[in-house]
């Protein structure tokens, strides 16, 4: 029973975060509805994946997969660009608390003076260091699957000559 609470609960407040920056950023009022359930959604997943002990990387792509494929039809339909409905429903995802021990882990290491804690401390900065990179990294490559898969220049077509470069 408690799980279940704890999981609706995530979802709430998974979509009340997706609004507010929705709010934050100037997203039109009649986009607040569907920020808030693709936020909520993508919360689901999330938290749902994690408690059935899915890494967090693993989970947050899968997360971050269905707010990109989803805000393609949504911004059809409400006549916009996907990015309005996708970037305030995905920030919320952003891993705050990997980025926080990590600069606070810098931090200890910085202003430590006993050695023999030095590697310890190292560990666990590198430890969460990876996790938030490989969230941000999971967190990109699932909002941008949908225009990498169906944009109508696909990968396969993209040709480069010999004075065109990437840059």
């Amino acid at each position: 029973m408690n799980i279940e609470i704890s999981i609706i609960e995530k979802i709430i407040w998974s979509g009340i975060a997706a609004t507010g920056f929705a709010i934050l950023f100037n997203v039109p009022k009649r986009l607040l509805i569907s920020v808030f359930s693709i936020g909520a959604i993508a919360g689901f997943i999330k938290f749902t994946l994690l408690l059935n002990e899915t890494g967090i990387i693993f989970s947050t792509l899968l997360a971050a997969s269905f707010v990109g494929f989803s805000s393609i039809p949504i911004a059809r339909y409400k006549h916009t660009s996907p990015f309005v409905v996708s970037i305030p429903s995905i920030i919320p995802m952003i891993p705050g608390y990997f980025g926080y021990k990590t600069l606070l882990g810098i931090m200890k290491l910085a202003m430590s003076k006993n050695t023999t804690l030095e590697g310890e401390i190292l560990m666990s900065v590198l430890h969460n260091g990876l996790n938030m990179t490989f969230v941000l990294a999971s967190i990109s490559i699932g909002v941008s699957l949908p225009w990498l898969l169906f944009r109508e220049k696909g990968l396969k077509k993209i040709k480069l000559t010999d004075n065109e470069n990437l840059i």
